[in-house]
């Protein structure tokens, strides 16, 4: 199989792109690197198309190494023709190598096999070939054999019929055929084991669904609803069209002493011997599907998640709500500090409203908070409302937002808070991240397994290792797409740069600690571990801001720095110019960057990038990203009317819909069919996390907690 050009077509690129990147990922470049700094190599393309890339050439050479296998074991028992050579080469998936393998395969003692220990499979044979002149009766008595155990000629034709059943289960092309036509034509059906019981699953205790039109969510619903042992799921096939298939495929003479007998076999093959894999390959081909879309549709809104703009220059208060263990505080400088913290009972059962709103005020004094970041978990509802009657009655402008605080417990408990608030209870250190997230999300969300971060549907029911590579993946194309302060990163940042591994990140920490700020990118090389090769992969994503070569704050690569500096000279620069805050304007006096590129002996695209950096050095590309609505006023769900059009953020973006915060404590839900005016395939086509939307209230349920938004507003 030619891998580059299998690719190439799946992909709409050309071969000589995938050969390149092929190449690329072989020397051992991570993909933000070859994205980023090898773009004249492969033609531009970006890290979305090169993950896709990636991925596809990871399960190519494993189909490629699975071929070589089942090749070998085929040859070593004698068997490989060139028909059969021929057919394993040419297979696109590894279901169909299985399937063209499954003859040849090493099989527990099955009836077939037992039936040709005791002799039967010339019987079997006599029957295939459907040319009898005689009975099949009259023919089985020869092989009757008392010591075998085949005591009769019933005896005799029932081993035959397993022989010849398990030789038309062992067929490829008739699995492929059943695969199909299930695909097609069969149906997903799921129902209660106890119909009485309550539960989420009640929509799926009388349901079915064609397999061919069975949506990501409901495969994935039925799935859990399964293992949660409170459905019976199962898949209808055609069976009567399989089965006269079958019959059509074995039965090619007219030969009415075998027809019957051949008949029975083609159906215990089906029902006995394909039916049941048949089933659980089309469901773990919907589960497959259903996943990838899932982990799709995450990874997109973990993005947008990790991407949003952060809010520079401001003190912030975390405000970690709850019941009865009351409130958590933390106040966070601007650099992002603990200065402070402090629990506070405002809620119930203890409701010291007053005592609460005077120690936050006294706070507010002491420390110039500008913003409250209240977690949106458990009590956020009720701290929002004293946040809120408190601001009120102050003369200070402190604003308040709320902030997703999923994952903020799994952080607060993990060994890095500890390392890193050893001082602080699980409480404190979720107020500070709670803080932190407005202040710099990206630096704050990194310490969080992105599993945990709640922006995703049916995250635990998913293949874990396939989730926590894609997520790791969107984490890792996010932070180097941004950039990270070399002096300032911590070690969790600083393991999703290009090119640095967990001991890495330690180790130039360790160093920055030891040895103070860096104060240049080669000083990198002094860390413990960090090769040439580890340089040339991070060195352009970190940034030292203060550095003696104004080049090492930008994201030009030190392998770029000689055609930087010769650029600047030719117009009329110097390197002390990007300290003034860049040079905007630089693109205009670059007539010809084909010509100029050539002269500076570096590529187009290169050279592209190196002005753009220029002009705005170390630019963070969350700046063109909305900003998180800031509030000061609330609302409650009975506040809400239908018709009401309010603006709001959204949370969370699903299969059929998106949830928007609109400064109650519910989210309200965009169905998909109130999303648009035209079709749409899915909402990311529409909205992602973090968008700023204007919506309008269908209904209002609040004995449900249920909210209908829509976004046609018209």
């Amino acid at each position: 199989m030619d891998i580059a050009k299998v690719i190439a077509t799946e992909l709409k690129i050309k071969p000589s792109q995938v050969a390149t990147v092929m190449q690329l990922i072989d020397e051992g470049n991570t993909i933000p690197f070859i994205a980023r700094y090898r773009k004249e190599m492969h033609g531009g393309l970006n890290d979305e198309v090169l993950r896709n890339l990636e991925e596809r050439l990871n399960y190519l050479r494993g189909l490629e190494e699975r071929k070589d296998t089942v090749l070998k074991s085929i040859d070593e028992q004698g068997k490989l023709t060139d028909e059969l050579k021929k057919a394993i080469e040419d297979a696109m998936t590894l279901v169909a190598v299985e399937d063209l393998y499954r003859p040849y395969k090493q099989k527990r003692r099955t009836r077939a096999t037992i039936a040709k220990e005791k002799g039967l499979e010339g019987l079997a044979i006599w029957l295939q070939l459907q040319r009898s002149n005689h009975s099949v009766e009259e023919e089985a008595k020869k092989y009757i054999d008392e010591d075998k155990g085949v005591m009769t000629a019933a005896d005799a034709i029932e081993g035959a019929k397993d022989i010849l059943a398990e030789l038309i289960s062992d067929e490829p092309e008739y699995r492929t055929w059943i695969r199909d036509i299930t695909r097609r034509e069969g149906i997903i059906t799921s129902e209660a084991k106890d119909a009485a019981a309550s539960s989420v699953y009640e929509m799926y205790y009388d349901f079915k669904e064609p397999v061919s039109k069975m949506t990501g969510y409901r495969t994935l619903a039925v799935n859990r609803g399964e293992k949660e042992k409170i459905l019976n799921v199962k898949v209808q096939a055609p069976e009567e069209s399989i089965i006269r298939y079958l019959e059509k495929k074995i039965i090619i003479r007219e030969d009415d002493a075998a027809a019957p007998y051949l008949k029975e076999a083609c159906q215990d093959a089906y029902l006995r011997l394909i039916k049941e894999s048949t089933e659980r390959e089309i469901r773990s081909e919907l589960t497959e599907k259903a996943e990838d879309g899932a982990i799709e549709v995450f990874g997109k809104n973990l993005n947008q998640l990790l991407m949003q703009p952060p809010i520079h220059g401001l003190v912030v208060l975390g405000w970690d709500p709850a019941f009865r263990t009351g409130c958590k505080l933390a106040v966070v400088d601007a650099t992002g500090k603990v200065l402070d913290t402090k629990v506070i009972y405002p809620t119930a059962p203890q409701n010291k409203v007053e005592d609460a709103k005077k120690d936050v005020k006294a706070l507010i004094k002491k420390y110039g908070i500008n913003l409250i970041s209240v977690g949106n978990g458990t009590a956020s509802r009720e701290s929002e409302q004293i946040i809120s009657e408190m601001l009120h009655e102050i003369s200070e402008p402190v604003q308040y937002v709320i902030t997703n605080e999923a994952g903020a417990s799994v952080y607060s408990a993990s060994k890095l808070a500890t390392e890193e608030f050893p001082e602080f209870d699980v409480g404190q250190r979720s107020a500070a991240s709670i803080a932190r997230r407005v202040q710099d999300p990206l630096a704050e969300l990194v310490k969080i397994d992105p599993k945990s971060i709640g922006v995703g549907q049916y995250q635990h029911d998913m293949n874990q290792k396939k989730l926590g590579e894609a997520l790791g993946a969107v984490v890792e194309d996010c932070v180097n797409r941004v950039g990270v302060d070399l002096n300032t990163a911590s070690a969790s940042l600083l393991e999703y740069v290009s090119g640095i591994n967990k001991t890495l990140a330690k180790n130039i920490v360790s160093y920055r600690e030891e040895n103070g700020s860096f104060g240049s990118r080669k000083e990198l090389l002094k860390v413990p571990k960090l090769g040439p090769k580890a340089y040339e992969q991070c060195a352009g994503f970190l940034r030292i801001t203060d550095a003696k070569d104004p080049l090492d704050g930008t994201g030009v690569h030190p392998e770029s720095y000689d055609a930087a500096k010769k650029l600047l000279t030719k117009l009329g620069y110097t390197t002390a110019d990007i300290k003034k805050g860049g040079l905007p304007g630089l693109s205009a006096k670059v007539k010809n960057t084909a010509d100029l590129a050539t002269d500076l002996s570096v590529g187009e695209l290169t050279l592209k990038d190196i002005i753009k950096e220029l002009e705005k050095p170390g630019r963070d590309p969350r700046e063109d990203m909305p900003k998180p609505i800031l509030r000061s006023d609330v609302m409650s769900m009975e506040d809400l009317k239908e018709g009401m059009i309010l603006k709001g953020t959204v949370r969370n973006v699903i299969d059929f819909g998106a949830f928007v915060d609109i400064g109650v404590h519910q989210d309200g839900l965009v169905h998909i069919s109130q999303m648009s005016e035209k079709y749409i395939k899915h909402p990311l086509e529409v909205v992602s996390v973090g968008d700023i939307v204007e919506v309008k209230v269908l209904g209002v349920e609040p004995a449900k907690k249920r909210i209908s938004l829509s976004m046609k507003i018209k």
